[in-house]
């Protein structure tokens, strides 16, 4: 595969995991805006916080994984750990 095709392929992927998050986040904000609207008119004790923390946090580590800002196990450890096995492939059949 040559690099214009290679770029062309790693920017479909990326478009597509953005799109993936701005759908998620935008669910995540309608629903939850509806949980809330829900539990007002219900009057009482407010629960509508614990769904919208749990289901925060899922979408924060989405949000993480799709922009790259995943500090341990992020983009760049991926393709170093990525070459670092193709080498360590080469060496052994080669």
């Amino acid at each position: 595969m040559n690099s214009r095709e290679e770029k062309y392929r790693h920017a479909k992927e990326r478009v597509e995991a953005e799109r993936s998050f701005y759908g998620h986040f935008f669910l995540y904000l309608i629903i939850n805006t509806g949980i809330f609207i829900l539990d007002y008119v219900q009057g009482g004790p407010s629960w509508w916080y614990w769904p919208a923390i749990g289901w925060g946090i899922g979408l924060a580590s989405h949000g993480l994984s799709v922009f790259g800002l995943n500090l341990v196990l992020g983009k760049k450890w991926e393709e170093r750990r990525m070459r670092q096995l193709m080498e360590n492939d080469n060496d052994h059949n080669g």
